[in-house]
């Protein structure tokens, strides 16, 4: 694709730092007439449009947005792949569900064709609602993680995948074994890993859907590899707390099975943490892994309130994920809608701009990605949305009403959902228009 010269001229919003370490004042850059100029994919300049216009060239293209906002791509840090087609399952918390909904909706990632429908249905839907990055879990089968890769890379887009681990307690048409799981990820490691913008990520399930000898093997791969990614679940569901200590009990917690098989470190993402005690969540600081807070699916699947202030006080690394199929929309803005309900529930706040940084900032440095993506420093990949103030009416009207961008922001993320992202931007291609 050519790429040239563009500025983007609109109120510029970006999170420069997490606020509950530097303050909420310190934490962000506001804009109100700013301007974003982006070479070749790449940011190179940001700031007050009044400043930089001056030292472009007059024939630059310029795109002016009205009444409008430009903020980094968000990143979704927590997604199934193949929950595509079940979002929205009615009735029963996380291990009936899987039974009774995520299993049977997987096994047809057996057929390619089914694999790569899905992808590109699934790619859309991350655009449309002003997602650039994604840590995508697959199924069981390779196919599942090469047509999203082939549709992602298509677009040049930073996404993350791997290939679903699980050797046990699932049904057999959805089984691998500890050897075959191995050599599957190798190749899709090999294949992929480092393509283009592409990253891959070792997807144990989770730990009673895997041996002991496939756990070893997961951990066999990190070591392979040392700039892989791993993702998986942990501590969403008492109930599958208590699996988990039936299925493991030489060790002495939930956390402590992946720490026993070396899956904790700084590219690992555990997904939902909803009830971890003080001293996990300084053991995942410790080792530098990072959790993504579901609040959508935590709610959905009846699992429970996540503690960011927990997390918070031990410089525990936090994104925020969607988790669909457990989670109900691909929206950020309507998943930090949720994010804030439950912060309420616990009596704390949730600041826009912390929720801002979740979605942006926060997920890249849970991702090791903060020097490309998650924000609009120059030098970053030019991964950024354009928010329509008047996407619908009651967003337009309650926007006027507004006297801050603290005040425009939270109502963005309370009212916004799909229709608010007018464009999406991703290495500075335009690959959705509402």
């Amino acid at each position: 694709m050519p790429l040239t010269r563009k500025a983007y001229r609109a109120a510029i919003l970006h999170s420069i730092a997490d606020p509950a370490e530097v303050g909420i004042e310190a934490s962000y850059e506001y804009f109100e007439d700013g301007l974003l100029v982006v070479d070749n994919g790449q940011i190179s300049a940001l700031g007050h449009a009044s400043e930089l216009l001056p030292t472009l060239p007059a024939d630059i293209d310029i795109t002016h947005y009205q009444d409008a906002l430009i903020t980094p791509g968000f990143i979704d840090t927590h997604i199934h792949l193949p929950q595509t087609g079940m979002v929205g399952a009615y009735g029963e918390q996380l291990l009936d569900w899987l039974n009774t909904y995520t299993f049977p909706c997987e096994s047809q990632f057996a057929d390619k064709a089914h694999a790569d429908e899905v992808a590109d249905i699934f790619i859309k839907e991350l655009l449309r609602n002003g997602t650039t990055t994604a840590l995508v879990f697959g199924s069981v089968h390779p196919q599942s993680v090469n047509s999203f890769f082939e549709a992602a890379q298509e677009l040049d887009l930073r996404m993350i995948a791997g290939k679903v681990m699980m050797d046990r307690n699932a049904p057999d048409y959805l089984t691998d074994t500890a050897e075959s799981s191995y050599l599957e990820s190798k190749a899709l490691i090999e294949r992929w890993h480092g393509k283009g913008r592409l990253h891959y990520a070792v997807t144990p399930r989770f730990a009673p859907t895997s041996t002991p000898e496939q756990l070893t093997l997961a951990g066999q791969l990190l070591t392979e590899y040392p700039d892989l990614y791993m993702q998986t679940h942990i501590s969403e569901n008492l109930k599958e707390i208590e699996w988990v200590k039936e299925l493991f009990p030489e060790r002495k917690g939930y956390l402590d099975v992946y720490d026993h098989y070396q899956l904790l470190g700084e590219r690992s993402v555990f997904a939902h943490g909803v009830h971890l005690c003080d001293d996990e969540c300084a053991r995942l600081a410790q080792t530098g892994s990072a959790i993504s807070f579901c609040p959508t699916s935590n709610f959905f699947l009846g699992s429970g309130l996540f503690n960011l202030p927990m997390a918070e006080k031990h410089k525990l690394n936090v994104g925020i994920g969607t988790d669909v199929g457990g989670g109900t929309s691909f929206s950020l803005l309507q998943t930090l809608n949720e994010a804030y309900k439950v912060m309420q529930l616990q009596g704390a706040r949730l600041s826009p701009f912390k929720s801002l940084y979740l979605a942006t900032l926060g997920g890249a440095r849970a991702l090791r990605l903060e020097d490309k993506i998650g924000n609009l420093q120059p030098g970053s990949d030019a991964d950024f949305l354009v928010l329509d103030y008047n996407a619908t009416p009651l967003l337009s009207y309650r926007l006027k009403q507004a006297n801050n961008i603290a005040e425009t922001l939270f109502v963005l993320m309370t009212l916004g959902d799909d229709r608010t992202v007018q464009q999406t931007y991703a290495a500075g291609n335009l690959v959705h228009q509402r």
